[in-house]
């Protein structure tokens, strides 16, 4: 299933978790497994690169070598996860520009509801559905949920949730980024019409820009895997990607080459390729 030759010396793999790396029971393979390691002992770096919070990295901390790092987030924190999920960096949204979002939003989509997902747990309206919800979180108002008594004195926002009960998703996110787009940056991983807003040029891509930057890694030594929209950005910037099987169309028309679909193993099947290329 691929369309160009691969890359003969890759020097940093990036793949994202759910629907690319993780089966759909959000297991991580003996296969797969066994493909990370095989390139980490080849000097090939691996980054997870998810729209996933830090707290929920524990599917792959076990299967991180060297580095220990991860962007989460969809790009908005990058974490250790040798050292628990401590946060290394963080690219936040500014609670006033939440606040803008939401307002425009609720203009443009009537029965949009949010959560506010920040460094310390999320907190949502008492509408947002019940995806991952937190014991320990607030239900509120996003306004509530957003304001500060003192400006700088809360956990910063890394990421801003909306839902809407009938919109496509598509539909829902093109509508978002027509209407805000000048305000943050607007996405979406989920089956359902929930997007993910983060902060202006904040995307995975963008975040994985800096960290390669950071190891003198160019794009075009990158390997990059993903399924859905928020995927777009990094498949596009990296030199050599891959769309899963199971892609969204957004995401095969970005894509360099396809492989077979993450319940097939379809990350370590072009690790494998590639391995055997360098031997």
């Amino acid at each position: 299933m691929h369309s160009r030759p691969l890359p003969t010396t890759p020097r940093l793999i990036a793949t994202d978790l759910d629907g690319t790396l993780l089966r759909d029971d959000k297991s991580v393979s003996d296969r797969t497994i066994a493909a990370l390691a095989a390139a980490e002992e080849a000097g090939i770096e691996v980054f997870f690169v998810t729209g996933r919070p830090a707290r929920w990295m524990d599917v792959v901390s076990d299967h991180v070598h060297g580095h220990g790092l991860a962007i989460c987030a969809n790009g908005a924190a990058v974490v250790d996860l040798h050292a628990g999920g401590k946060l290394l960096e963080v690219r936040a949204l500014e609670r006033e520009t939440a606040l803008e979002v939401v307002r425009t939003l609720r203009d443009a989509a009537p029965g949009t509801s949010f959560a506010v997902e920040t460094t310390t747990g999320i907190h949502y309206e008492p509408d947002y559905p019940p995806f991952h919800l937190d014991p320990g979180a607030t239900v509120a108002a996003a306004e509530k949920l957003l304001h500060e008594e003192e400006p700088g004195t809360s956990a910063p926002v890394i990421k801003l949730l909306a839902h809407h009960p009938e919109l496509t998703p598509d539909g829902f996110l093109t509508l978002a980024r027509t209407t805000a787009g000048r305000l943050a940056s607007f996405t979406r991983s989920s089956p359902s019409a929930l997007i993910e807003i983060s902060g202006l040029g904040v995307s995975k891509a963008s975040t994985l820009a800096l960290c390669c930057a950071e190891r003198g890694i160019s794009s075009d030594e990158v390997v990059a895997f993903g399924d859905m929209p928020n995927d777009v950005e990094m498949l596009s910037w990296a030199g050599t990607s891959y769309a899963m099987g199971n892609a969204h169309p957004d995401v095969i028309a970005a894509a360099s080459g396809r492989t077979v679909a993450n319940n097939e193993d379809g990350v370590a099947v072009v690790i494998e390729q590639i391995l055997a290329g360098r031997a």
